[in-house]
């Protein structure tokens, strides 16, 4: 509650009705506030058939404030639709900061904070997922150097820590943050390996951010690695000319040199 800010507050108030995930969750925090606002459900279940409704309440002149049961909407939470709609209809639309987990996690991981890059959550069964962190470790091979932030739910946390650590290695450094922003903030931090291991045994509550750091750069690059890093790149659906640029990039070879040799990979087609 203490993170609200007075702008935001002042939107609360001056709103015509709240649209809100949770009626229970968003009602408990306006009596918090005292605030009366009339609140409407907006969430991935009714957003799509909500849109024309709220589009007409805004054509009419209404104002209308969107919060999420917690950190920012849009960003892993429901409300892109709407905003895509409004914008598209040359509607004015205005943004409030606020907490955002994931920027916290990363301030607070001790990992390199730029470039990130957040991938939200991971699916949840194991074969979609290790094949989301394989294409992410293809990128990683084509020259990709960031800090990765993923959310993730508490029974899923040590699974997907192992899953990490076999894609990205063992000892890949990363960090665990948990209820940011709130009165449980807590933050681990180890190599993958030392955290999946942790979690294997210890239970972990509330909201979960998981940030790995960025890839390692090589030192010297054989043509084997080279072709590799191509194949991957190849492979995660980038152009020739996008994976060549990258992996040339990330070797320090010559881009014709390294484009020829995807042209190669391909059979000769671009």
């Amino acid at each position: 509650m203490g993170d609200l800010s007075p702008r935001a507050l002042a939107a609360l108030k001056a709103a015509d009705a709240v649209l809100c995930e949770d009626s229970r969750t968003t009602g408990a925090m306006l009596a918090r506030l005292g605030v009366a606002a009339r609140l409407l459900p907006l969430h991935d279940h009714n957003e799509a058939a909500e849109l024309p409704r709220i589009l007409a309440k805004l054509q009419q002149g209404q104002k209308l404030a969107l919060v999420s049961d917690a950190g920012t909407p849009l960003v892993s939470d429901p409300g892109f639709r709407l905003v895509r709609a409004a914008i598209a209809e040359a509607l004015p639309i205005s943004a409030i900061p606020g907490p955002n987990a994931a920027v916290m996690a990363l301030v607070l991981s001790g990992l390199p904070p730029e470039p990130f890059l957040f991938q939200g959550f991971l699916p949840p069964r194991q074969a979609a997922r290790e094949a989301a962190l394989g294409r992410l470790k293809a990128l990683e091979q084509a020259g990709l150097a960031a800090s990765l932030i993923f959310y993730e739910a508490p029974h899923r946390l040590a699974e997907s820590l192992a899953d990490m650590a076999g894609a990205f290695g063992a000892d890949r450094p990363a960090a665990v943050a948990r209820e940011m922003t709130k009165r449980f903030e807590e933050v681990r931090r180890g190599s993958l390996n030392a955290l999946a291991t942790h979690y294997a045994s210890a239970e972990a509550r509330g909201e979960i951010c998981i940030v790995v750091g960025p890839a390692a750069a090589e030192a010297v690059v054989g043509d084997a690695e080279v072709t590799a890093q191509l194949r991957a790149a190849l492979d995660s659906g980038l152009s020739v000319k996008d994976a060549a640029e990258a992996v040339a990039k990330a070797t320090g070879r010559k881009r014709r040199d390294v484009y020829r040799e995807a042209l190669a990979l391909l059979g000769g087609s671009a």
